[in-house]
């Protein structure tokens, strides 16, 4: 356990090396992630795009059943470790690996049983449902080790050892990208090929977490007797696990919805979402990656009750989000024409696909706000904030948004949605901070 990181470093310091290999895992997750899409527009297939943008929600579930033990779990290993409670840590790690397996178990059968009503819940057409099915299929059987391997890259963070769940990342990314042009053209499986890659990457990462968990670490571990004694934590895991996994399961629903709102507009405006998605990615798992990066800082100066550092630590975050939204804003309204050219050769697609990805920067210069505050909620385990911030911004307040904007502007409207949720998630954010400030004593 590395105290040192948590108690003296200088607060920047500090949260950036906490925070700066879990960015690094999450843009090469999007990365390739970038890269499935970019092998897939290489067929030219716009019905094949889109059939594989649909099913985007379902990979985005996929980590929110993650979330449920990862964040939860490490959130309270951070507290027991600030109380200096090793031991417990140790079992509840080892209880959220086994617990995350199972539930990937539990969510891959469903997925195959209810696949076809899925995808047309999804918003598969005739032209899109061959592509999409092929995507789902893969995806669902690779599940378990999507959801698994969740639970590592956060946990590692809790013990000061991000950089662990960093290599964990990077394997599956490169091993990612090295099978989907395989795959996909090679051996001519399409959205299929695409899907197995994904599978297998988040396969080989867990096999290298658990080498890496075996041989390095001291708190985190994979030990069945250590997972069995965790029983009286199930319940303070998952009353923050639920509410952090809330927040990636409204992600999947906003995406739905966006999705057959733009149904009518054909399939070319769910290729062209799907791809201004995926560009806009980069902005929005950097910016989630500096919040809750630095979990395990508020965490452990909660659990320690050490005021000072906790606000020195809350005021960076804060900064550092917005710093970060203004350049990526700038750089992706105007880099738009340039970025989208590089994935289609269709006009009308690119025409689309700028203009959908100049309005998410709208956003990027708004999110900050209720993600670091959602993160804040979810380290000093106040469960009642976490829940109304991840219920709201692509949630409750999305799907509001949504309904007037769209039947206001149309089109537009639909675009303006989320900034405008992220707008009114902001303010509720103020609200439940002050709150955490004045009731916690931090």
């Amino acid at each position: 356990m590395q105290r040192d990181v948590f108690e003296k470093v200088p607060v920047p310091r500090a949260y950036l090396k906490l925070a700066a290999p879990v960015v690094l895992a999450m843009v090469l997750s999007v990365v390739y992630n970038m890269v499935d899409t970019w092998f897939i527009a290489m067929t030219g297939d716009t019905n094949l795009v889109a059939g594989v943008s649909l099913c985007a929600p379902i990979f985005v579930l996929s980590v929110a059943m993650g979330d449920i033990w990862g964040l939860g779990g490490s959130s309270l290993m951070s507290r027991l470790l600030g109380k200096k409670e090793d031991q417990e840590a140790g079992h509840v790690s080892a209880f959220c690996m086994y617990a995350a397996f199972g539930t990937g178990l539990v969510f891959m059968a469903l997925m195959l049983v209810f696949q076809r009503p899925i995808l047309r819940l999804l918003g598969a057409n005739d032209a899109s449902l061959p592509h999409a099915s092929a995507y789902f299929t893969w995806i669902a059987l690779g599940t378990p080790f999507i959801i698994l391997s969740m639970i590592p890259n956060n946990q590692l963070r809790s013990e000061g050892l991000a950089s662990l769940g960093m290599w964990g990342a990077i394997a599956g990314s490169v091993a990612n990208i090295a099978l989907d042009p395989l795959f996909i053209f090679t051996f001519h499986m399409g959205a299929a090929g695409a899907a197995l890659a994904t599978s297998l990457s988040n396969l080989l990462s867990c096999a290298l977490y658990v080498l890496m968990i075996r041989k390095k670490c001291r708190v985190v571990n994979v030990d069945p007797a250590q997972a069995r004694q965790a029983g009286r934590y199930i319940g303070e895991i998952l009353r923050i696990g639920i509410p952090a996994s809330i927040t990636n399961i409204m992600s999947s629903l906003s995406m739905t919805i966006t999705n057959r709102a733009l149904v009518p507009y054909g399939n070319v405006s769910i290729a062209a979402m799907g791809i201004a998605m995926k560009i806009n990615m980069l902005c929005l798992m950097t910016l989630i990656g500096f919040a809750f990066g630095g979990q395990p800082l508020f965490g452990y100066c909660f659990g320690s009750r050490n005021g000072p550092r906790f606000r020195k630590t809350l005021r960076f975050a804060y900064l550092l989000e917005a710093g970060i939204g203004l350049c990526f804003a700038a750089t992706l309204f105007f880099g738009a024409p340039f970025l989208m050219r590089r994935f289609l050769d269709d006009a009308q697609v690119i025409e689309v696909g700028i203009r959908m990805l100049r309005f998410m920067q709208l956003s990027s210069l708004l999110v900050g706000v209720p993600l670091v505050t959602t993160c804040v909620c979810q380290a000093v385990g106040h469960a009642s904030g976490a829940l109304i911030l991840s219920l709201s911004r692509q949630g409750i307040l999305f799907v509001v948004t949504m309904l007037v904007l769209s039947a206001w502007l149309g089109f537009t409207g639909i675009l303006l949605a989320q900034p405008a949720a992220d707008f009114l998630t902001g303010l509720v954010s103020a609200v439940i901070l002050s709150g955490i400030l004045k009731k916690r004593g931090v």
